[in-house]
């Protein structure tokens, strides 16, 4: 009987949404006998996306202790008021004593890691409608340098300062428990937390003063940052992380509101008609820091929702992450969720039957730790990950596809970029795709007009940069 010999062609099919092809079929030949199988090969390379996983940040997620916090946070109450206005000579007493405490406290975490932090007051006096006398307002912040990439700066920040019902009111106890001794307790905790590790961006830990006069200190670090030439990628304002307990009546410690600017605040006209035009009302570099920082926890932490607020900040009230918006730079407010107006800006006292006053009894430390946890995984990621991509734009009238350009990095840690996209009334994104080191990418058969786009930059380490919403009203950088 004569051997039969059967020959059957590959069929190559198209993978989707994925690049690349595969072979299907049996084998190249299959022969009734002992026949040895040729290797067999594409016309096309696959393109293998990193992971977006870094297991590093789930350790990080974890590493915050409420017992430090608890320390630090009592410590803070114990100077009795620290209103901007207050004794600055005493060392026990009064915002003085409280900044010198935090300027230690930064050396010492410094010390422990090697010097890893280069600790510096940034000041300057100011007068004005809360601040009656020329005073000297005084930030104390640490800067733990980037190995590749320094002057890229994220940033987390809390606020010295504390007030009574009375702005002025310079004298009395005001604790500031809650607002703000549990953000510098946080700044404080992230520090000792991240300062374990390297990273390729700069990160920066602020205590600011000034806030309730009328957020000086947050003027005052955005020009500083800016004479030191820093490209600010990220500003997480911390104000108030400690109340669990809502005047609404609401209990809950797993939820945190991230606020963010829609529109920049520093938009040019020109960029406003652009804007008009083309969107990005939703989609500021701000916003899409917001984005960033849900993702990361929806990856990394469990039982804590973050609840985006797109919303510069609360009505009729602002905090010290809009200096920096001001100064055209992506900045963030993080905070509780349900807020107990009885326990801010009031005198210590008891009126028919309730309670008033910023007091530590207020404070639940362990969600002031997993809230610390969210920045120190967020400022991690981000300095891990690289810089977001420049001068992104999009092109796409009358065509049935979309082209997405950006300028290409010349960071050796970018291994490639992602795009993205959504439907124009969806909040967050919801489709990506990973498109190797190119500058450019067409989207096939996806209509521009239905759409919003955005690019960003990816490392091999598993972290991703936020992403950039197309032209100057998505723009990080200037």
């Amino acid at each position: 009987m004569n051997h039969l010999i059967h020959k059957i062609q590959p069929k190559r099919i198209k993978l989707t949404p994925s690049n690349g092809y595969c072979l299907v079929g049996m084998a190249s030949l299959l022969i009734l006998g002992a026949v040895s199988l040729p290797a067999l090969a594409t016309d096309k390379q696959v393109l293998v996306a990193p992971s977006q996983e870094d297991v590093r940040l789930y350790d990080i997620a974890t590493a915050p202790q409420a017992q430090r916090i608890e320390q630090d946070i009592r410590t803070l109450v114990g100077f009795g008021t620290r209103h901007t206005l207050s004794d600055t000579t005493s060392d026990e007493q009064g915002i003085g004593a409280a900044r010198r405490w935090i300027e230690a406290e930064f050396n010492r975490i410094s010390k422990e890691c090697g010097g890893c932090l280069e600790v510096v007051t940034v000041s300057k006096t100011v007068e004005g409608k809360r601040i009656a006398q020329p005073t000297e307002v005084v930030n104390v912040i640490a800067i733990q340098r980037g190995k590749t990439d320094p002057k890229r700066v994220v940033m987390m920040s809390g606020d010295i300062d504390s007030r009574v019902s009375d702005v002025l009111d310079a004298t009395s106890i005001s604790p500031g428990a809650n607002d703000n001794a549990s953000g510098v307790a946080g700044a404080l905790e992230a520090a000792r937390v991240l300062s374990k590790y390297q990273f390729n961006g700069t990160i920066v830990y602020a205590a600011l003063s000034g806030e309730e006069q009328g957020l000086y200190g947050g003027n005052i670090l955005a020009d500083y940052a800016k004479a030191q030439n820093w490209q600010v990628q990220a500003v997480l304002n911390n104000d108030m992380i400690g109340n669990i307990s809502g005047i609404n009546g609401v209990v809950n410690n797993s939820s945190v509101r991230v606020f963010s600017e829609g529109v920049r605040f520093a938009e040019t006209a020109d960029e406003a008609k652009e804007r008009y035009f083309s969107g990005g009302e939703n989609d500021s570099a701000s916003r899409n820091l917001a984005r960033k920082i849900k993702s990361l926890a929806d990856q990394y932490m469990t039982n804590l929702d973050v609840m985006l607020v797109y919303r510069l900040d609360r009505f009729g009230r602002g905090g010290h992450h809009l200096p920096f918006n001001q100064a055209g730079l992506p900045a963030v407010r993080i905070m509780e969720t349900n807020e107990n107006y009885n326990r801010q800006h009031q005198d210590i006292r008891v009126e028919n039957g309730i309670a008033y006053g910023d007091v530590i009894d207020g404070v639940d430390f362990g969600f002031t730790a997993k809230l610390t946890a969210l920045n120190a995984l967020s400022l991690a990621s981000q300095a891990w990950a690289p810089a977001p991509p420049t001068k992104v734009a999009v092109t796409g009238q009358v065509s049935p596809s979309t082209t997405l350009t950006w300028a290409a990095s010349d960071d050796k840690t970018v291994v490639g970029y992602r795009v993205y996209w959504r439907l124009t009334t969806v909040p967050e994104w919801t489709h990506s795709r990973y498109v190797g080191k190119v500058d450019q990418f067409t989207l096939d058969n996806m209509v521009i007009d239905n759409y919003l786009f955005g690019v960003a930059s990816v490392a091999a380490n598993g972290n991703v940069s936020p992403v950039v919403f197309p032209g100057a009203a998505g723009a990080f950088f200037k």
